[in-house]
């Protein structure tokens, strides 16, 4: 099995934890986090809120996912929080090295840079927002290294430790990718679309010009209602239970508003007459068999008003190999088994922590003690 972390606090078998839903949660209190909003920008030197483009698909991530931290994080962990701020103000003219977030984000601003041209006063365009943990301090060395990368991220998130899931209900993100698992299922459970991002030691090339995001169906665009059913009675029933309720839309998932998001994009470009050589490019890769249930899932589809490019009904079958052809910039899944393959095959993946199959997986972790 390949190895896969961003650093050495990134356990996998610790970090897939059955999804608790607290719907009347909000992150931190709302005093705390306005609190350090007006406490950051005063330092930041800014009189007033920096307001998001209107209809801007809000991308948040990590320091973490966009770069490789690793070494810093050893310092924190084994040193201690001032230790960590004198290493990286002593390093801060060192860039850091990309992470698997960071061919995404580059993507992300290559369409941006075709939509420009295609609308210019548009505002529907992929607003992207830095979200650390990090004190103020360290907020130089990102700056360089953005910079570095020619990124163009004009906005940061910098908590000093706190949690920046009220920031991003502020923000109205669309998507949070992050390492840290603990805070993806906190955003899940506030409504936010989040991943947890794994770097594979092997990677894939990916496109420059066409932004291209895979995603699973049960439970991730979908509920995991038939999920349920195939984990308590079996395949069989499953499809038996497809079949009686192929006209029965699915319930949507923690990726459908994210998926949504791009396809508003897309139809700016159809628009044009780009719909053949589109810049956003989405996919559909699940083990579902396309006779025995894939009909539900594309009427679901259909009647949400979604297009997927391409859809591979895989019956169960491994989804790495498929993936290493589809080359995406990122790829969504629930269960890490699938994770894991797509990365032994160079994808960069991403775990999205929801649904019946957290808590199976949890069983079977026990079961091993």
């Amino acid at each position: 099995m390949v190895k896969m972390s961003l650093d050495p606090v990134q356990v996998m078998s610790k970090q897939v934890k059955e999804l608790k839903v607290a719907p009347t949660s909000n992150g931190d209190s709302k005093g705390s986090w306005e609190e350090k909003e007006e406490f950051d920008q005063h330092h930041l030197g800014l009189t007033t809120k920096p307001k998001p483009p209107e209809n801007a698909v809000t991308i948040a991530v990590s320091t973490r996912v966009l770069f490789r931290t690793e070494i810093e994080q050893k310092v924190f962990e084994q040193e201690g929080v001032e230790e960590y701020l004198r290493y990286q103000i002593e390093h801060e003219n060192e860039p850091f090295e990309p992470g698997p977030a960071l061919p995404f984000v580059k993507a992300l601003e290559a369409v941006n840079n075709r939509l420009r041209e295609l609308y210019p006063q548009s505002e529907e365009l992929f607003d992207i927002i830095l979200v650390t943990y990090n004190h103020a301090h360290v907020g130089i060395r990102l700056i360089n290294t953005i910079n570095h990368h020619n990124l163009f991220i004009e906005r940061f998130c910098m908590t000093g430790g706190s949690s920046p899931i009220g920031y991003l209900k502020a923000w109205h993100t669309n998507l949070y990718l992050s390492a840290d698992a603990e805070k993806v299922r906190e955003a899940l459970a506030e409504g936010i679309a989040a991943a947890t991002m794994f770097m594979p030691e092997k990677l894939t090339e990916v496109s420059e010009s066409q932004l291209r995001v895979a995603f699973d169906g049960d439970a991730v665009l979908f509920s995991d209602e038939s999920e349920q059913i195939f984990k308590a009675h079996g395949l069989d029933k499953f499809f038996e239970h497809e079949r009686e309720n192929e006209d029965t839309l699915l319930d949507h998932g923690p990726l459908k508003g994210f998926l949504e998001a791009l396809g508003k994009l897309q139809k700016k470009f159809y628009a044009k007459g780009y719909r053949l050589d589109c810049p956003i490019r989405t996919f559909l890769v699940t083990a579902r068999s396309a006779a025995s249930s894939g009909i539900r899932a594309l009427k679901t589809l259909r009647a949400w008003g979604l297009e997927i490019d391409e859809a591979l009904f895989l019956a169960g079958a491994p989804k790495g190999p498929i993936l290493e052809k589809i080359r995406p910039h990122i790829f969504f899944d629930d269960q890490m088994f699938h994770v894991e393959g797509a990365a032994e095959m160079g994808t960069i993946a991403a775990h999205v922590p929801y649904g019946i199959a957290q808590k199976y997986i949890k069983k079977k972790s026990s079961a091993k003690k």
